[in-house]
């Protein structure tokens, strides 16, 4: 969303200027947030995490505000703090941090949303003869094979970061479904417990 606020004409390359384009972002995208919720009554909170965050002592801290804005029946967006985050402390990927907030609240479920409607044998897009697989029930190495890069020059990760942040929530119990984003109603059908995209089933004994 910085990138188009400040009319670059792609996505930046150098820190600097990727951080600056992060900080103007935060602004647009939580005066989205804020405006889409305010609509059904709902008030919002924002979140910016880096690795440090959810890795050492603070992570304590974080969890103690998330629980506390659900008891106050406030919606937390989280998202990485792009503006200070560099190698050492970044998370990397939306998917990871996903996953790493659904491990930390103890959720029942965390929907990752991609442009196809779930994990396929091959690519979709290169591939017309694969099969979309509905349920996962183990992550292995022939299953990491099977996933492909970023096809966005904006957004970061792709199906792999989608299979490594299912590895790290299922593993704490939680379910993970992958389903195809151009289709926002069908969140409604995921938690009503219909097959929509492929779900990753939780290993219910690390609980």
């Amino acid at each position: 969303m910085g990138v188009g606020k400040m009319g670059l004409r792609s996505r930046p390359t150098d820190m600097p200027t990727k951080q600056a384009a992060a900080a103007v972002g935060q602004c647009e995208l939580m005066y989205t947030y804020d405006k889409l919720f305010s609509e059904y009554s709902h008030s919002v909170a924002q979140l910016l995490l880096t690795g440090e965050d959810i890795t050492g002592q603070r992570r304590h801290n974080v969890e103690n505000t998330l629980f506390r804005l659900l008891e106050l029946g406030v919606m937390p967006i989280v998202n990485e703090n792009d503006t200070v985050a560099t190698e050492e402390i970044e998370i990397g990927d939306n998917d990871t941090l996903g996953a790493v907030v659904a491990v930390s609240v103890q959720a029942d479920l965390l929907v990752l949303l991609t442009d196809i409607d779930g994990l396929y044998t091959a690519d979709p897009h290169t591939h017309p003869d694969a099969k979309l697989l509905p349920v996962v029930e183990v992550i292995d190495d022939k299953l990491l094979a099977m996933a492909g890069g970023s096809t966005s020059g904006l957004g970061t990760g792709g199906m792999n970061t989608k299979l490594s942040a299912a590895k790290i929530a299922t593993a704490a119990g939680c379910d993970v479904v992958i389903a195809n984003g151009a289709a926002p109603d069908l969140l409604y059908r995921i938690v009503e417990g219909e097959s929509v995209g492929t779900r990753f089933v939780g290993r219910r004994e690390a609980q």
